[in-house]
């Protein structure tokens, strides 16, 4: 009675849901009209009152158009909105009225179905099959009979049976009597693969120590050979005298004391290529004397490098200068320059004096000229015809080593 209750609940929602959807797309098709013909069909009432023409131009007439269309195509995608809204409503609502009329017949057939265990059904069933049906008949009284009991009957093959079994359970027995056996097999092996490479890395690292403690040995030897030839081969500790004998020369003592031949020669103010007399004695440096001359010997040649770049570069210097008083010289010549310059290089308090000063840059090679002032007697160089050449010269004056001055400077005569 319920289920009726719910399909026909069911078919009515459908029922009215159809005939709305219906309805509405009648209305959405009386919605797509032209709406242009009705407005038409209004001002053309109103026109004979008013007597206005409907627009005042082809292009307002356009604009109201295309007004109305867009309008019209809003309502339209409202409507539809609006259907498919519904359509999805119903549609939800006849599945949960589904679904509920499904669950409510359920509950239903649950709630009438007696409930029967498993024995009791296969009871029933066999005493459906073994029992048939009669009807009885209605002037007769039939006394219901039990029953009977269906008994298996006993298999002829039981003594087969029984020694399938016990052959069974022998063969199982066997089986896992070999199993265990195998395993305990497996186990031996495995401890005695064990034990054997235990015994084996035990074998190789003994041999490794051996091997390291030979190695050591043989280390420590070697170090101790080089310690006594180091020893063997060092300058004496402290200064010794030698008488040279036939035969001896520098270069023969200092292998036999193992002294740098420099620092032999040196510690006897001697040359390395000088011959010994017979009998004369020679000292032989110890350690330290030997380092202390070899730093003074790099100490010499680092000041005999540094002397001679300074060499150098001044005899550049003074190459440079030369050329710049040339070039100056030649500049001036070509220009035409008017006016006497010199080179002041010295203001000496007396004549005597200023001589010493000339007589030294005559010797350097250049032309010299004394001045007396109320301030002293002046030393001049040159004179050159501009002041070009007379700066180039000051630059020579003062770059050259010959003459040791650095103050001159350009005098106007």
């Amino acid at each position: 009675m319920n289920f009726s209750r719910q399909a026909l609940l069911g078919i009515g929602m459908i029922v009215g849901g159809s005939i709305m959807l219906y309805a509405m797309v009648q209305q959405i098709g009386a919605s797509n009209e032209p709406a242009a013909t009705s407005a038409m069909l209004e001002q053309a009432e109103v026109a004979p009152a008013t007597a206005t023409p409907l627009t005042t131009d082809i292009g307002t007439e356009q604009r109201l158009l295309a007004q109305k269309q867009k309008e019209r195509a809003a309502r339209v995608a409202a409507q539809e909105q609006r259907a498919e809204q519904f359509l999805t409503e119903q549609e939800t609502a006849e599945a949960q009225a589904l679904a509920k009329s499904k669950a409510e017949n359920q509950r239903y057939i649950d709630n009438t179905t007696p409930a029967v265990d498993s024995d009791t059904a296969s009871v029933t069933t066999q005493t459906a099959i073994a029992t048939p049906q009669v009807q009885p008949r209605a002037d007769k009284v039939v006394i219901p009979v039990a029953p009977k009991a269906i008994v298996p009957k006993p298999s002829t093959n039981t003594t087969s049976d029984e020694a399938q079994k016990a052959a069974q359970v022998k063969q199982v027995a066997a089986k896992k009597s070999a199993d265990e056996a195998a395993k305990k097999t497996a186990q031996l092996k495995k401890q005695a693969d064990e034990k054997l490479a235990a015994d084996k890395k035990s074998a190789q690292i003994k041999a490794a120590q051996v091997e390291a403690a030979q190695l050591k040995a043989k280390q420590k030897a070697e170090t101790e050979k080089k310690a006594a030839e180091v020893a063997k081969n060092e300058p004496p500790k402290s200064p010794t005298d030698h008488k040279v004998k036939s035969g001896d020369g520098l270069i023969k003592l200092a292998r036999e004391y193992n002294v740098p031949v420099a620092a032999l020669a040196q510690a006897n103010n001697t040359s390395p290529s000088a011959s010994l007399q017979l009998g004369q004695t020679i000292t032989i440096p110890s350690r330290k004397q030997i380092q202390r001359l070899e730093k003074e010997a790099i100490e010499a040649e680092q000041a005999r490098a540094a002397e001679k770049a300074k060499a150098e570069k001044s005899a550049k210097a003074r190459s440079t200068a030369q050329q710049n008083l040339r070039d100056a010289r030649k500049e001036v010549k070509e220009t035409d320059a008017k006016g006497s310059f010199g080179v002041q290089v010295a203001l000496a308090s007396n004549q005597e004096k200023a001589d010493e000063v000339a007589k030294k840059f005559k010797a350097a090679g250049y032309d010299v000229k004394t001045s007396a002032t109320s301030r002293g007697v002046r030393v001049v160089v040159g004179p050159e015809r501009g002041k070009i050449a007379a700066l180039a010269l000051k630059d020579k004056v003062n770059s050259d080593p010959k003459v040791d001055t650095t103050s001159a400077w350009v005098l106007y005569w």
